[in-house]
């Protein structure tokens, strides 16, 4: 099983928007059995609060399953063992999983570093839309990174 972590700094908006994308992805590719997804928060701040209202309203507008009332969580060091894949939403939650993974063997990078390197996208970081509010941006982001990603498993684990 390979197992994929999505890293935000609240874990409300752009890393469960991944997760539920990603998981929809896996899904329609008959990859489930072989890729589990799971997102966290470098914060504690938004712990044991729902994702954000726009990143549903998002996820409902394109019919991609997700659980609203699923509970924000932070990251953990059992998670830098548990995961084969971190993907950090910007550069300073790469800096952040960098400073703390220890002796972890996980994959940590960029998550649109996959879509970049495919010529899908011409930036590193998705912007948060907490502060802007532009979700539509941030889903569009996260779908081209999800495809990109998944692309990139596929060829390097002959999925």
């Amino acid at each position: 099983m390979i197992k994929v972590l999505f890293v935000c700094t609240g874990n409300i908006c752009r890393s469960p928007m991944a997760e539920y994308v990603l998981q929809d992805m896996v899904k329609k590719a008959g990859l489930s059995g072989q890729i589990a997804v799971d997102s966290v928060g470098t914060s504690g701040e938004e712990v044991g609060n729902t994702i954000h209202d726009g990143t549903v309203r998002m996820l409902a507008k394109h019919t991609i399953p997700h659980n609203a009332h699923r509970s924000a969580r932070q990251i953990t060091s059992a998670d830098f063992a548990n995961y084969d894949y971190l993907l950090a939403m910007d550069h300073g939650h790469l800096n952040y999983l960098q400073r703390h993974m220890g002796k972890s063997t996980a994959t940590i990078a960029l998550f649109l570093s996959y879509a970049k390197h495919a010529g899908t996208v011409s930036i590193e970081d998705v912007p948060d839309p907490w502060y802007d509010g532009q979700f539509d941006r941030t889903y569009d982001l996260v779908t081209k990174g999800c495809t990109a990603f998944l692309a990139h498993l596929r060829a390097e684990r002959g999925l």
